[in-house]
């Protein structure tokens, strides 16, 4: 069905199929086909273009719609019926197990019926919407079908959209890795880590390299240390049986917080193009310093809050961290000794992801009278807020007016609210969409830095014995 008065696309506009392994799931209804339904308003998806559901339950294609709709009902009212049914015509099912060879040739041989009525090889964008011990039986099943292969006369690509967690250790993660390098090259392979999508996190690699009064202080001359928080108010709300067997470490700090670690704590890339600012990324993450067993009482803190083990799906004798605190420390002339502690919690006393760079105070800051005595609030605070409120604020310090030499912080706020084209992208996985048709790769993560992350956490997990798991409460705000 061709879109009109269609703007320039951000990218060519060849006949794309993408297919969604797992499309019933939780995730393919709250974020995959709310971004796609919203490129498509934007008009930018292909003027041709086909999303095939594929999962375990029986619908016809008029079934499978209304599922669908059904499914998306309290997102769908900023839409207009008519886009809402025509994005579903778009739409098409193919019922099978992900171990059933046969339903994958069914769903090769429907995607050739596709490419046959357009009059042309399409592209191919395969997302698994599934949980991580599904990969390797469809991955095998996309090779031995003959999804994995590109049109033969070079005019569509096939890609894949793989969802962390990548692998539950170091081994884990290697082994994926192999099995996607057999099927395909990396430039096919977009691994999802949805932080790094996230508009704040983009910008503080323009903060830092597009204003020159910042990055002259971004060593360990100026900067004392840096805070990474990822806290949630909420505790398990049913997903324990999931989680007990990962833990917050693995959860966020393999992933997430590591990724804002190295956004953070990054080199200048030799450009913005996406193998520049993702090798930069990687080259931090394998300058962490690693953990020992004698190193990491001082340097990780592990808790649990109260009431965990009565959640349902969790033993009574779990172990499994809901809270970390680390020191984390990078082997680099540009941070020696700067700790970047990465911190993260469930049912903690609200909602929030932010990043505090704290800058050493002011040589004259002792002599002052600030009306604070601690040392932290005479610091410049630099913080990065990712959500709630996404925005950017500096605490500095001014002269109290009158007769004597007394000092007081005041903050300048910069907030993404207040930017009339903010809501321009709704979700992290419209961009993330966006940006595997257009085949850049710089918000997605990288092998170096899949297995640079699991090596530093693999250096924690595997000295967990010589930390405590230390409970605390509901609501806290802080765990000693």
């Amino acid at each position: 069905m061709t879109q009109p008065d269609r703007p320039v696309a951000l990218f060519a506009l060849n006949p794309t199929i993408f297919v969604i392994f797992g499309i019933t799931g939780d995730l393919a209804s709250r974020k995959l086909i709310p971004a796609l339904l919203n490129l498509y308003t934007k008009k930018l998806l292909p003027s041709r273009f086909a999303i095939l559901g594929f999962s375990r339950r029986m619908f016809n294609r008029e079934e499978f719609r209304e599922f669908i709709r059904s499914r998306m009902n309290v997102r769908l009212g900023q839409f207009k019926e008519e886009d809402i049914k025509h994005f579903l015509d778009h739409m098409s099912y193919e019922q099978g197990m992900f171990d059933d060879a046969g339903a994958y040739i069914r769903l090769a041989s429907k995607m050739k019926n596709i490419d046959d009525r357009w009059g042309q090889c399409s592209n191919k964008l395969y997302h698994l919407s599934v949980p991580p011990t599904l990969y390797e039986k469809i991955l095998s099943n996309i090779a031995r079908s003959g999804l994995a292969q590109s049109c033969g006369d070079g005019s569509g690509w096939t890609r894949v959209l793989i969802e962390k967690p990548f692998g539950s250790d170091s081994d884990t993660a290697r082994c994926l890795d192999k099995l996607l390098g057999t099927l395909f090259k990396e430039e096919q392979i977009f691994r999802i880590d949805h932080y790094l999508a996230k508009e704040v996190l983009q910008n503080i690699m323009a903060f830092r390299f597009s204003n020159s009064m910042f990055e002259p202080l971004w060593n360990r001359h100026f900067i004392d240390k840096v805070h990474i928080k990822l806290f949630e108010k909420s505790g398990m709300d049913g997903r324990g049986a999931f989680y007990n067997p990962i833990g917050a470490l693995k959860d966020v700090g393999q992933n997430h917080m590591l990724m804002m670690l190295a956004i953070v704590a990054m080199e200048a890339p030799d450009s913005f193009k996406a193998k520049d600012i993702r090798c930069e990324r990687a080259k931090i993450l394998e300058k962490l310093k690693l953990m020992t067993g004698r190193s990491i009482r001082g340097r990780v803190v592990r808790g649990q809050y109260m009431g965990y083990m009565q959640e349902s799906g969790i033993s009574a004798q779990s172990q499994t961290e809901t809270y970390f605190r680390i020191q984390a420390l990078i082997n680099s002339s540009r941070w020696k000794d700067v700790p970047f502690y990465l911190e993260s919690g469930k049912a903690m006393s609200e909602s929030k992801v932010e990043i505090d760079v704290y800058f050493k105070k002011g040589e004259r800051n002792d002599r002052q009278e600030t009306g604070v005595g601690d040392a932290e609030n005479k610091q410049n605070i630099l913080t990065f807020r990712i959500q709630p409120e996404e925005g950017i604020r500096i605490r500095f310090f001014v002269k109290v007016p009158g007769y004597d030499y007394i000092t007081e912080s005041k903050t300048l706020k910069f907030k993404y609210a207040d930017v009339a084209s903010f809501d321009i992208i709704s979700n992290d996985y419209e961009r993330l969409i966006h940006d595997a048709f257009i085949g850049d790769q710089a918000l997605f993560a990288s092998t170096d830095e899949i297995m640079a992350s699991w090596k530093f956490m693999m250096s924690i997990l595997n000295n967990l014995r010589q930390t405590k798991l230390v409970l605390y409460e509901k609501g806290a705000e802080y765990v000693e």
